[in-house]
């Protein structure tokens, strides 16, 4: 049965918030919460960007049955691999065993702020296997030393890991990024339902396989964004252009924007039925539901749902998202 998740957009909400909605995305029956692991938001209407893995922490603690998961977090520029490793092992402690680490090859947007630069996206796949493979070898709580192309190791060992290890779950686009990452993750993650992408995987030697087969999970995500009859379609559309326009730029454009300003210019001629024809607006569960489904006929075994903007984050959850999970799981 496809699992269904809510996602803490840390871009829109700020800490304390965020996981006030995690106890209430739990309590209205979500299976599973991801987490967004930005610097910055995309634009600045958004206007928020706390520290991920502190809310984490703070999440993990404050919940009780949800998976938790990153989705996701770049762990070659911003983040050094050995961290990763060490606070991915931390809070699969905090969680009991409910964490999965998503990964994937990152986003100018944060991660040209530390000063290295943004590098190609080939340079980048090759430090993203390279950072696996450190996080992999440090996650058996041996001691680790590692001189690689782009990553140093110097004595290093993981003192608190969890009996049953981290789950790595990698972001792929392609045929080219589901053979390299394939038979090196557990999971896979996309933001596009298309089947071809499941097919692909499964077709991968050494990935492991998703269905009701394998142990592998298709990890998608979509846009939603819910609003009260009383505010109508036509207030959920002028949030979600206000909010979410960046998204109709696509990754390979999001992937090398560098600052909120960027995202401004790049999406300053998308009109508000441009983002209504991507996301679902307004009040009519129906038509979410429609949208969230295409997820499940390509294939994808868990789906996490972004509530667009802060306005009606825990009028959704109070109101909508149960009645929603139902049409969902029927």
């Amino acid at each position: 049965m496809t699992r269904f998740g809510y996602t803490l957009m840390t871009e829109q909400s700020g800490p304390r918030e965020l996981v006030s909605y995690a106890v209430g995305a739990e309590e209205a029956g979500f299976d599973f919460e991801v987490s967004s692991d930005h610097f910055s938001p995309w634009l600045a209407a958004q206007g928020h960007a706390p520290h991920a893995w502190t809310v984490l922490g703070a999440v993990a603690h404050a919940t009780e049955r949800v998976g938790l998961m990153t989705y996701v977090t770049c762990p070659t520029l911003r983040y050094h691999p050995a961290v990763v490793a060490q606070k991915s092992a931390t809070l699969q402690l905090l969680a009991e065993g409910r964490f999965t680490l998503g990964l994937g090859s990152g986003e100018s947007l944060n991660e040209h702020v530390v000063g290295q630069g943004w590098p190609g996206v080939a340079t980048r796949q090759a430090m993203l296997v390279e950072a696996i493979e450190v996080i992999r070898r440090l996650h058996t709580g041996d001691l680790v030393d590692h001189d690689g192309e782009h990553f140093r190791v110097e004595s290093a060992r993981i003192w608190d890991l969890p009996d049953d290890g981290v789950d790595l779950a990698v972001a792929v686009s392609g045929d080219r990024s589901i053979e390299t990452f394939g038979p090196l993750a557990d999971h896979l993650v996309a933001v596009e339902p298309d089947a071809s992408l499941v097919e692909t995987w499964n077709a991968v030697d050494g990935a492991p396989r998703i269905g009701p087969e394998g142990p592998g999970r298709a990890i998608g995500q979509i846009p939603i964004c819910w609003a009260p009859a009383s505010e109508g379609a036509g207030a959920a559309v002028e949030l979600a252009h206000e909010q979410f326009r960046w998204f109709a730029g696509g990754w390979k454009v999001n992937a090398d924007l560098p600052t909120t300003a960027g995202f401004a210019g790049a999406t300053q001629f998308v009109r508000p039925e441009d983002v209504a024809d991507s996301i679902p607006c307004g009040p009519d569960l129906d038509a979410i539901a429609d949208a969230v489904r295409e997820f499940v006929d390509a294939g994808f075994t868990d789906v996490a749902l972004v509530q667009v903007g802060d306005r009606w984050q825990q009028q959704f959850l109070d109101e909508a998202a149960g009645p929603l999970l139902e049409k969902l799981r029927a």
